[in-house]
Order: C-alpha cells, then structure tokens, then sequence
C-alpha cells in the first residue's frame, strides 16, 4: 500500500474496460441475478434493447474497482454511491470508468464525480460517490 498519497480537487482518474460475455455470465452467477435480458439472447430481442444487455450493477462495479484498487487507490472506504443508469452497455462495449475529485466535504472524505462512457461517447452511468481515502492521504483544498 502507498502511503502520502496526494489528491486535489480536479483530479482525475480514466481506466477502459471491455464488458465481455463472460463478465455478464459470472456476475449473474454471482449475484443471483438471472434475468433473461442479460442471459437469453431470444428474450432479448423482443425488448427495447433488441439484444443481450450488461446487467447495471456489473458496469457499475467497474467503478467500485477503480476506487479500491487505482483511485484513491488499496485501504480506500467506500461510504456511498449514487448511480443514474442512463443507456444500456451491451456485449464487447468499451467502457471509459472516470472519477474525479469535486471536493472534500468534511474531515478526511472524498466527494467524486463518477461516469461510466462508452465508445460512442455516451454516458451510460453517471453518478457521485463519497469515500475515505487510503491512510496517510494528504487531501490539498
């Protein structure tokens, strides 16, 4: 783990993502989510999707991911999460994960701007969260 880490407002942090068949397949394994709108390509085609989509959640891991293991980075705690789920992410979409620091709101926490974009550019999950930083942190205003 790193120790003084520094953050200030306006950073910045982007990693892309390939949501595959095989992500979609292990996290309804894992999460007990089975709808048929993730897992069967027939029933799928007669939503509005018109084909297979990646269940929310899923897309919205990949921020959970980045916040404990890239920015802030290991030791981070997550203390909440606002998602807005705005357009569906389908098989083999590329997803930008990007958080950026908005402010510092009391004592050692973090507020983040977090929006998951796809190749196209459109943003698929936009949404806040508030975490506390890995120890050490150094949180400049």
């Amino acid at each position: 783990m790193k120790n003084n880490l520094k953050f200030n407002k306006g950073d910045c942090f982007i990693k892309t993502v390939q949501v595959t068949n095989e992500m979609i397949l292990g996290f309804a394994d894992n999460s007990g989510d089975k709808n048929p709108v993730h897992l069967d390509e027939s029933y799928a085609s007669n939503t509005i999707f018109k084909k297979r989509i990646a269940h929310g959640f899923l897309v919205g891991s990949l921020i959970s991911a980045i916040l404990g293991n890239d920015f802030p980075g290991e030791g981070t705690i997550y203390l909440s999460q606002l998602m807005k789920f705005k357009a569906p992410v389908f098989i083999d979409d590329k997803i930008d994960v990007q958080v950026v620091i908005l402010s510092f709101p009391k004592g050692k926490q973090i507020l983040l701007e977090t929006k998951c974009i796809n190749q196209n550019g459109v943003v698929v999950i936009d949404g806040e969260a508030i975490v506390l930083p890995p120890m050490g942190s150094i949180l400049i205003q």
